[in-house]
């Protein structure tokens, strides 16, 4: 199995599924980030500010231990200004590359529209005649940004729960390099609120702790 994880910006990987991408590394499998926004100076963004991003992102990839990383660095918070087209060919270029089995996008119920644009590029690559190596879509939901959306009709109701009881203390150490990104508790990025999300995932699930997710499609195939 080869494992996508779709990232609008870098910490929603490990945010929504980091415990479960170390989970799929330690069982051999291989695993990808597209991070699909990136810093710029020319959106204002200092030149050291933007080394230090990458330097974070190069710190994670190497915790985790992703086999690929794919960079497009679009414009962060600015999606929803940029062709649809081009994004979904810029994602098609990545599936292509590393045809994966399965893929975790963010949840299209997000309050942030660079989670819902990038969901709904996603659902664009994983029509089955577009890219058929694609056997599994799963949603993943991200503190301070699931949940914090008003349509009620687009609730995170996940069926689908990892534990990560092992893997959680790694997640903890990759989610922490982000530390610009981090706050004090009760902000839902926060050390504490994520291990407390994990552990009332677990508790859903019968484990310690736990990611949830919401099966979107699979399709199982014969021998």
């Amino acid at each position: 199995m080869r494992t996508l994880v779709v990232a609008p910006h870098p910490d929603d990987e490990i945010l929504g599924c980091g415990g479960t991408l170390l989970r799929r590394k330690a069982d051999r499998r291989e695993i990808a980030w597209l991070i699909v926004t990136g810093m710029s100076p020319n959106e204002g963004w200092s030149a050291g500010r933007v080394r230090s991003r990458d330097a974070e992102i190069d710190r994670v990839a190497a915790i985790v231990g992703f086999d690929r990383v794919y960079n497009l660095r679009l414009p962060t918070a600015k999606l929803d200004t940029v062709p649809m087209a081009d994004i979904v060919s810029r994602f098609s270029d990545v599936f292509n590359d590393f045809k994966p089995s399965e893929v975790f996008v963010p949840h299209r119920g997000d309050a942030h529209s660079d989670h819902r644009v990038s969901f709904d590029a996603t659902t664009a690559c994983t029509k089955w005649f577009r890219h058929p190596f694609v056997r599994r879509v799963l949603a993943y939901e991200t503190p301070s940004e699931t949940g914090f959306g008003l349509d009620q009709s687009a609730g995170f109701q996940p069926n689908v729960f990892v534990d990560v009881s092992t893997f959680l203390d790694q997640k903890i150490e990759a989610l922490k390099v982000y530390q610009s990104e981090l706050g004090a508790f009760p902000f839902p990025r926060s050390i504490e609120a994520v291990r407390a999300l994990a552990a009332t995932r677990g508790a859903s699930a019968g484990c310690a702790a736990a990611e949830a997710f919401c099966l979107l499609r699979e399709l199982e195939v014969g021998q």
